[in-house]
């Protein structure tokens, strides 16, 4: 227990598999069961991250999953949110965002250090206020997106809800990697300290992406000014059973010049 103390306080993202394999090492063959048994004991806690963000509430109901195989071609045809957490130099913050797949825009985001629905809401509700209601929308099956405060502005536009199957990430895929961006690109390389820096630069940064940020994917174009040469080559979504989804080629220009200039 001393040696795992030591351990510990050396490299505290450890958990009791390293340890173990850690005490093999020093010549001392001891089981990771055995190890975890004495962390338990000492009160010890791998520092990692933790909170799931993707969690049903309790007797919600769950949409079915309706991107499968749809050509999305224009703005305002499927929107799509995800909740992430932003680990930051000291403490920690939740960021939800609400994407158009189409053009890649991020029409609204709020930070929180609460995994309320209340936040998700208030983005939900400026998004609808200023690009009015999209076709589908779709996210996971957290408990945030199943609540009825969430739900019923949705319902009340005829919006058609869609969300993830269990487990399956791949499906709100574009939101998934806006989180990516946002964390490699702008959280990870800075390590704010507090949540009012972090908010500062989240705007800086979501003013860059929606403004000046180009996406291979989609030819190139900014997503606030997303103009098309030619016809756009929509992308579809397949599902070949357990099997990750694949997808057609690239998404071609697209047609956004009702959003130029906002």
């Amino acid at each position: 227990m001393r040696r795992i103390d030591e351990l510990h306080l050396e490299a505290p993202f450890f958990g009791s598999r390293k340890i173990a394999a850690q005490r093999h090492r020093e010549g001392e063959p001891v089981g990771r069961r055995h190890v975890r048994t004495m962390m338990r004991k000492m009160g010890i806690r791998t520092l990692c991250r933790r909170p799931r963000t993707s969690i049903p509430a309790r007797g919600a109901t769950i949409y079915p999953y309706l991107l499968e195989n749809v050509a999305i071609e224009r703005p305002n045809q499927v929107w799509a949110s995800d909740l992430t957490y932003l680990r930051m130099a000291h403490r920690f913050l939740y960021l939800m965002a609400i994407l158009d797949i189409a053009s890649r825009k991020v029409l609204a985001w709020r930070p929180s250090n609460t995994m309320s629905a209340e936040f998700c809401v208030e983005a939900l509700e400026e998004a609808l206020r200023r690009f009015g209601a999209p076709e589908i929308f779709n996210t996971d099956q957290g408990s945030q997106f199943t609540s009825e405060d969430w739900l019923a502005p949705l319902k009340a536009r005829g919006v058609a809800i869609s969300m993830d199957g269990k487990g399956c990430w791949i499906d709100n895929v574009f939101v998934e990697r806006l989180c990516r961006s946002v964390k490699s690109q702008d959280v990870h390389l800075h390590a704010y300290a507090a949540g009012s820096k972090a908010r500062q630069s989240l705007i800086k940064y979501f003013a860059f992406y929606n403004g000046r940020r180009v996406h291979e994917s989609l030819g190139m174009p900014r997503p606030m000014r997303c103009t098309s040469a030619g016809s756009p080559q929509p992308r579809r979504w397949q599902r070949d059973g357990n099997a990750a989804r694949s997808f057609s080629p690239p998404f071609g220009r697209c047609d956004c010049a009702a959003w130029e200039g906002d």
